[in-house]
């Protein structure tokens, strides 16, 4: 029953937190009087913690940040990455939609985290073997700096750490992580482009 309850209380709470990620992106996108509107194409490596696991491998990505308050950003994304397996026999690619809640406690540097759905394919060498895809719910944390250029154009670095869900039931409430143990990291360096 405690399993059962806990299993409830954790897919309410993600539900809430996607809920409010998705409310506050539409809020502040929606809102035309803020200047704080951001574009950020980038690129970054990415690596899974995995011991079958190659180097890390690079991935572009395309990001919208949006103000909701002076100290608080909401952030959707979409990446491409791919990283090969066991001498290459297994490439795995991965599209990755996010939601991000970014806070800034000083105006270049903030930290945060969000939700994702990621849409991974499994792709094997060996023509006996059919691709899989799956849909699984993951979690981020990780942080990064803006660096001004110009008024309208800064550097975005950014570092993340995703954790993700570990059954293959695609279900909210088991995105959540329970000790610290991250699937893969990312590292990515975009421009952002301030409207």
């Amino acid at each position: 029953m405690k399993h059962y309850l806990g299993r409830m209380v954790s897919a309410v709470a993600a539900r809430a937190l996607a809920g409010s990620l998705l409310a506050a992106i539409l809020l502040s996108v929606s809102a035309s009087t803020s200047p704080a509107l951001q574009l950020i194409p980038s690129i970054g490596l990415a690596k899974s913690t995995e011991s079958g696991a190659g180097d890390a491998k690079f991935f572009g990505g395309l990001a919208l940040r949006a103000s909701i308050l002076p100290f608080l950003s909401a952030e959707g994304g979409i990446n491409y990455r791919q990283e090969s397996f066991f001498d290459d026999e297994l490439t795995v690619r991965m599209w990755p939609v996010t939601a991000s809640l970014w806070l800034s406690p000083f105006p270049t540097l903030y930290a945060g985290g969000g939700v994702g759905w990621y849409r991974t394919t499994y792709d094997l060498r060996n023509p006996d073997f059919e691709d899989v895809t799956t849909d699984k719910i993951g979690v981020h944390l990780g942080g990064g700096v803006t660096v001004p250029l110009t008024p309208a154009l800064g550097l975005d670095l950014n570092g993340r750490y995703i954790f993700m869900q570990k059954d293959n039931k695609l279900e909210w409430g088991t995105a959540l992580p329970t000790e610290f143990n991250p699937d893969f990291w990312s590292l990515s360096a975009g421009l952002a482009i301030k409207f």
